[in-house]
């Protein structure tokens, strides 16, 4: 008997952990990008990070939660706003290139779902007006703070360096 019931409790525990495998591949893979940053070239990375991250999940069928976090100095990249006077004043490279990441962070809110957040607190710091931060982008009222919690929640964090 003790045989029999050997056997049926390694069963039940490799049907167990099937079953866990199969639903932690099923669960959407949940991602928090962080951008604090000034620098242009590395934000553009960034965004070519989340399409290629967003293209494998995408291959392998995969659901997922991806949420960009600006913060800081990342706030120049979801405004037209010059930022003047303000620690985050844009310069030349950005001016050239903002039409171009403009699109492409667009482009991954309506076309591929990203969820795209602005720490209020920065915004709020340097007294720019919510209109002028582009349509695409919701507010959340810490980026640290929703950083933190996404990350309680499973969410991988990724910083592109």
């Amino acid at each position: 008997m003790s045989s029999l019931f050997k056997r049926l409790t390694q069963g039940l525990i490799v049907s167990v952990f099937v079953l866990f495998s199969a639903l932690a591949l099923a669960a959407p893979a949940k991602v928090v990008y962080h951008v604090d940053f000034n620098d242009v070239t590395r934000y553009s990375a960034t965004l070519t990070s989340i399409n290629n991250i967003l293209a494998a999940y995408e291959n392998d069928l995969r659901d997922y939660e991806l949420t960009l976090v600006f913060v800081g100095h990342g706030i120049r990249f979801v405004t037209d706003d010059p930022l003047k006077a303000t620690p985050y004043a844009t310069n030349a490279d950005l001016d050239k290139r903002r039409p171009e990441l403009k699109g492409r962070l667009e482009a991954l809110v309506k076309v591929r779902n990203v969820k795209v957040l602005l720490c209020d607190k920065t915004r709020d710091e340097i007294g720019l007006d919510k209109s002028k931060i582009y349509s695409v982008v919701s507010l959340t009222p810490s980026g640290v703070a929703t950083i933190a919690d996404l990350q309680m929640q499973g969410a991988a964090y990724l910083k592109i360096q």
